[in-house]
């Protein structure tokens, strides 16, 4: 679809207004004929896509619907790895031979094997549009001066950069350098957004003023966009990043196997508009692979609609989540990501309950006694697990420590049902992140399965 040009008035409320207005009938006819074809290209020209498809008794001219996709089999992280290896460079996934690849990303490689995601010329444009729009909602503009501060190396949100460039933004392509050459850069540039983690966004906030920097002041940051945890889309550690920055703050959401920010703000700041044009999404039980009542948790799982280099069908991502389809305020029509509420493999189970780092995190950010640092301690006393949060008091919070203990440890147990031990720290006591940050440490020797 022809995007409007980035040089139209800065005034207009979107990128590409017919699309992001749309009625939901309208959005779902347009997802079901691209979905038909892009099955038909997985079919056709992957090797892979056309064995599991005759294995599972399905065909591309078997969807009908879009809920006729459940018929067709799922992939896993570990599958792309799998099937990179067995033929590498990209895989029996890829569906378009080399020489069509113009550009390849990787994930981090956890595991000791980065898988890659490659882009067709097509592929590419079409999420540097998508990023354009991204950000053309969250209130970016040709007048801001725009500073990129996410890694460049093989990182798939390196290339996000060139959507703020597309809408005519100044762009600053910094990259991850150490946090006081960023200050300066932000000082020299006088950069009026920038896009990092929540945890480096607020590292960085306190980096400055022990500096004797002023975020508010002495910078002219008024947006941050920030992704790679669930922080951007908890109010209470949403506000307390705005306090420090006196800056306006924007969750988004991104994937590596994909393409960088999928999904993300608008000005109104409820829920993360969905890149519904180009990606798919089911919310599935997890034990049970059925579809949950929308605004309800699940594992969300994504069909790719028009990425030509690797199509990705019905990947389980792991990422527990909620999704909306009523109309937003700002008046796009659009799915709205509801929030990253935790990982499959985040997620703890202490006797019997459920909880995610999130669930706390949205505690700790609240109370202003603490300074908002936390960690998750999980032990296993007596064949039974247990769960110790610790978060560190504010400084000049005189109150004491077992107070503020006994507080958070209600709050928790009213909100998640986990009856934690809580211990209270000096300020400054536990590591910040300068870019996702770690907050469960696990101490079991072995950790049950379910």
């Amino acid at each position: 679809m022809a995007s409007a040009s980035a040089t139209s008035a800065d005034d207009r409320p979107y990128w590409d207004a017919r699309l992001e207005t749309q009625s939901r009938a309208e959005w779902d006819a347009l997802k079901l004929g691209l979905l038909r074809r892009h099955l038909r290209h997985a079919y056709d020209n992957s090797p892979y896509y056309r064995t599991t498809f005759d294995a599972a008794g399905v065909r591309p001219d078997d969807l009908r619907s879009l809920d006729d996709l459940r018929r067709f089999p799922t992939i896993t992280k570990s599958v792309l790895r799998a099937r990179q290896e067995a033929l590498p460079l990209l895989g029996d996934l890829a569906a378009v031979p080399e020489r069509d690849v113009v550009y390849v990303s990787a994930s981090s490689g956890s595991t000791g094997v980065p898988t890659l995601s490659p882009f067709t010329q097509t592929d590419f444009d079409g999420w540097i549009d998508y990023e354009a729009r991204q950000f053309w909602s969250s209130g970016l503009r040709p007048h801001d001066r725009y500073c990129h501060s996410l890694n460049f190396s093989l990182f798939i949100g390196g290339p996000c950069v060139l959507g703020a460039q597309k809408l005519g933004a100044l762009t600053v392509h910094a990259g991850t350098v150490p946090s006081e050459r960023l200050l300066t850069i932000l000082r020299q540039f006088r950069a009026t957004a920038i896009w990092t983690t929540p945890s480096y966004a607020w590292y960085l906030g306190e980096t400055a003023q022990k500096e004797g920097l002023d975020p508010k002041t002495d910078l002219a940051v008024t947006r941050i966009f920030v992704a790679g945890e669930p922080g951007g889309s908890i109010p209470e550690t949403r506000a307390r990043i705005e306090g420090l920055w006196g800056a306006s703050v924007y969750d988004y959401y991104g994937l590596s196997d994909i393409f960088g920010a999928c999904a993300g703000m608008c000005e109104e700041k409820d829920g993360l508009h969905w890149a519904e044009d180009h990606i798919l999404v089911e919310v599935l039980d997890p034990e049970t692979g059925e579809p949950v009542a929308e605004g309800e948790r699940g594992e969300m799982v994504l069909t790719t609609l028009q990425k030509q280099a690797r199509p990705l069908i019905r990947f389980r991502t792991g990422d527990i989540v909620s999704f909306t389809t009523e109309p937003c305020r700002c008046g796009r029509t659009s799915q709205r990501l509801m929030g990253v509420h935790g990982r499959l493999d985040d997620m703890l189970i202490i006797r019997g309950v459920n909880i995610f780092p999130s669930d706390v995190e949205a505690l700790v950010r609240k109370d202003h006694d603490l300074s908002g640092e936390y960690r998750l301690v999980v032990e296993r006393k007596d064949h039974l697990d247990s769960l110790t949060v610790e978060a560190e008091a504010r400084h000049g919070v005189n109150l004491p420590p077992e107070e503020l203990a006994a507080r958070l440890k209600r709050q928790i147990k009213a909100v998640t049902g986990v009856g934690a031990a809580v211990a209270i720290l000096p300020p400054d006591t536990l590591p910040r992140a300068t870019h996702k940050a770690k907050r469960v440490e696990d101490r079991r020797g072995q950790v049950w399965t379910t």
